[in-house]
């Protein structure tokens, strides 16, 4: 195949978020060029991943656009139909039912290695060049493109460059954007379980002053843990025997879905918010876990970085039918002010509701509960936090 030099556009990260992205432009007809470090291992389904999404309806839609979702509806993604989410110091709980809202389902709990496998096998087929494995090392830019040096010498350029590389970015620190950091002090515990009642299709939470304990239901009827506990907590309870943790989780979760017993490995991340601060410098954009990084209690993260890249794919198709400039100056700055602005509101409306429920202080424990269990009962409020939460 031939391919044009300089590229349209060259993608540099291949997770989730990065291969979308290089499908989704060349899905609209630029030529696009994915760098990436390492190829992620085939996915096994005798070995599930620990990191799981709790992938939302437009994420779906997108992904079945690109040609991935199929493989991995077929494989292993299990369909939630209610969330229910209550708080450790009482008051009535808020239900979000799939019924009620009018959906077959609100999303589907996803493993991070199967959709990523999906997704390079699609890339495989697309056209799209991939540059793997390969590293990035300098970045010269100017009016009319840029140019990045890989780690073997050789050259990449393109029109405009997407980091969709990770937190730690390489392109973005290239390109000189800064980040702000927080540090929750805060772990997430994640692992496999298998409850003794049945979960319902349903994604349950309950909010501690420790921090969230979220059971996600998948397939077998086992579901995916996120204990969201202080670094010293985590730390603890991450060493625990099966035993002592079987009942430290059952203690937690209010036994609501009886004992429950791990089965898998447990791993723990450390949870910070990071937003980028800008989404765009120059021809060098930024997307997914590079821009930003939230707090995992509302399953937003994978959701908020595939919302970046179904925008930019928007952006890039109305200029084509436009027969205006994709990627002028002035096009990029309106995606990246958007997009930025959407993800500063939800990580920063994320701390907020993780530092309400996250302690036991008095006035907001007395408080907490009784304002979930009003929203709860409040149809069109529940209604119209769904559709925000499922990009609708």
């Amino acid at each position: 195949m031939s391919r044009r030099d300089p590229h349209d556009v060259v993608v540099v990260g291949g997770g989730v978020v990065g291969a979308a992205c290089a499908l989704a432009l060349a899905e609209v007809g630029l030529d696009v060029c994915l760098v990436e470090a390492r190829r992620p291992p085939a996915w096994s389904r005798e070995a599930p991943d620990l990191r799981v999404y709790a992938l939302a309806p437009d994420n779906v839609a997108l992904l079945e656009a690109l040609g991935a979702w199929r493989d991995v509806r077929n494989a292993r993604a299990h369909p939630y139909r209610r969330m229910h989410v209550w708080d450790a110091a009482g008051g009535g709980p808020v239900v979000f039912d799939a019924d009620a809202l009018a959906r077959t389902e609100l999303g589907f709990i996803v493993e991070h290695g199967l959709l990523v496998d999906a997704l390079w096998r699609r890339l495989e087929q697309s056209g799209v060049r991939l540059r793997c494995p390969a590293t990035i090392e300098a970045l010269d830019e100017d009016d009319d493109g840029l140019r990045l040096r890989l780690d073997d010498g050789s050259r990449v350029s393109a029109r405009i460059a997407m980091a969709a590389d990770g937190a730690a970015s390489r392109l973005r620190s290239l390109a000189g954007i800064e980040v702000d950091a927080h540090d929750y002090a805060q772990q997430g515990v994640v692992g496999y379980v298998r409850t003794e009642l049945p979960h319902q299709d349903t994604a349950w939470q309950r909010f501690l002053p420790t921090g969230p304990l979220a059971l996600l239901p998948c397939a077998d009827g086992t579901c995916s843990i996120v204990w969201t506990l202080p670094t010293d907590e985590g730390a603890r309870v991450l060493a625990l025997e099966d035993g002592a943790f079987a009942q430290a989780l059952t203690s937690a979760f209010e036994a609501r879905l009886g004992e429950i017993l791990p089965v898998s490995p447990r791993v723990a991340f450390p949870l910070r918010r990071q937003l980028a601060a800008r989404q765009q410098r120059g021809r060098i954009l930024v997307a997914g876990d590079a821009a930003h990084a939230v707090h995992p209690l509302a399953g937003q993260g994978v959701n908020l970085g595939l919302r970046d890249v179904a925008a930019l794919q928007r952006s890039v198709r109305d200029a084509l039918r436009l027969r205006a400039r994709w990627d002028s100056p002035q096009r990029l700055a309106r995606w990246a002010r958007s997009r930025r602005s959407d993800n500063t509101i939800a990580a920063y409306s994320f701390e907020g509701i993780n530092r309400l429920f996250s302690n036991d202080a008095v006035v907001p424990t007395l408080l907490r509960g009784h304002l979930l269990g009003i929203a709860g009962r409040m149809p069109p409020l529940l209604g119209m936090f769904w559709r925000r939460a499922a990009g609708l």
